[in-house]
């Protein structure tokens, strides 16, 4: 289907963000715990690649200098056409820059960019629910209103099979 670049949270704020799918789910809103392959981790994808040589990505990406850990902020929550519910951090020039790097570095493989992560137009965010209904905004504002703001860290990074959910873990974090 497609390859994400993506980052992932620090153990505190991953265990986090799994509760709030649960208590979202609890209160009958349908998170990516129950999504698709069930195997969604929390994460900040960079870059979501439609067509792509895989050795290349990985080659490319890990010939990148290492940027080291990305602190972020969340104190917001979004929604995207089609219901699709989300913690948005605030996008700071450090983010931006980094997403706009790795466009750069994965588009020289011949990779195609899903047109939502071209610099300029990509808005970083944490996917929660992928079809909220209209009558479920109130509960779902009440929930995940309940736990933000918050500081969080992104520590690792990882290719992400949207298909299967396999993990490709990188050696370092763009």
């Amino acid at each position: 289907m497609a390859l994400a670049v993506c980052l992932l949270f620090d153990t505190e704020t991953d265990r986090a963000i799994r509760r709030l799918w649960g208590r979202l789910e609890e209160s009958g809103i349908p998170t990516l715990l129950t999504h698709t392959h069930r195997k969604h981790v929390p994460h900040l994808s960079y870059a979501v690649l439609r067509t792509y040589d895989r050795a290349a990505v990985v080659s490319a990406l890990e010939d990148m200098p290492d940027g080291g850990p990305v602190p972020v902020y969340i104190d917001t929550l979004g929604l995207f056409r089609r219901g699709r519910a989300s913690l948005v951090p605030a996008p700071s020039s450090e983010l931006v820059q980094r997403q706009d790097r790795v466009v750069r570095v994965v588009e020289t493989t011949g990779a195609d960019l899903h047109r939502y992560y071209v610099p300029g137009r990509w808005t970083p965010h944490c996917s929660l629910s992928p079809r909220t209904r209209r009558e479920e905004l109130d509960r779902l504002g009440a929930v995940v209103y309940d736990v933000l703001p918050t500081e969080a860290t992104l520590d690792r990074a990882v290719l992400i099979d949207t298909a299967t959910g396999e993990h490709t873990p990188l050696r370092m974090i763009p």
